[in-house]
């Protein structure tokens, strides 16, 4: 069970890195399924292997929920990993570590309903049920709607 081991080593040595929003989103324009770049950020996490490489990125945000924006609240706004095991689960508990420390006392964020959720528990985030979905255009605003419509599932972490 060679393989096992250093597959073991690797996966405990994956690290918490700064990352530029720049970056990231070119990160997430490259491996992210179904969304592209944010448009802006509160900061960006990246995490690395043992040999350096980001196999991941987290970019945290306000709220787009208007009622959420309390100035307390903080949302992952986009995680993408290249399907590194355990990277979603680190970045999810690094921002919400990252966020509390810039005294933040909520972090949300949504994920599809078709998406199990794991990492979230992982990290100790909880589900708080469903929460919207369906297309933004509204009378008077047109939009294109270029993100899935499905509904979504909302989740939490609380100081």
């Amino acid at each position: 069970m060679i393989t096992s081991r250093v597959t073991d080593r690797l996966q405990s040595r994956l690290a918490i890195v700064p990352i530029t929003l720049r970056e990231a989103n070119a990160y997430v324009a490259r491996v992210h399924r179904h969304h592209g770049p944010a448009r802006g950020c509160h900061f960006c996490l990246g995490v690395a292997d043992a040999a350096g490489e980001i196999r991941g990125v987290a970019i945290i945000g306000r709220p787009v929920a208007r009622r959420l924006q309390d100035g307390y609240t903080a949302e992952v706004l986009r995680v993408a990993t290249d399907g590194c095991p355990n990277a979603c689960s680190a970045l999810y508990g690094a921002a919400w570590r990252a966020a509390r420390a810039m005294g933040f006392r909520r972090i949300g964020t949504y994920t599809l309903t078709t998406e199990p959720g794991t990492s979230l528990r992982a990290a100790g985030w909880r589900l708080l049920g469903e929460a919207g979905g369906g297309p933004w255009p509204r009378e008077g605003r047109p939009r294109v709607d270029l993100h899935p419509l499905q509904g979504k599932l909302r989740w939490e972490r609380l100081a």
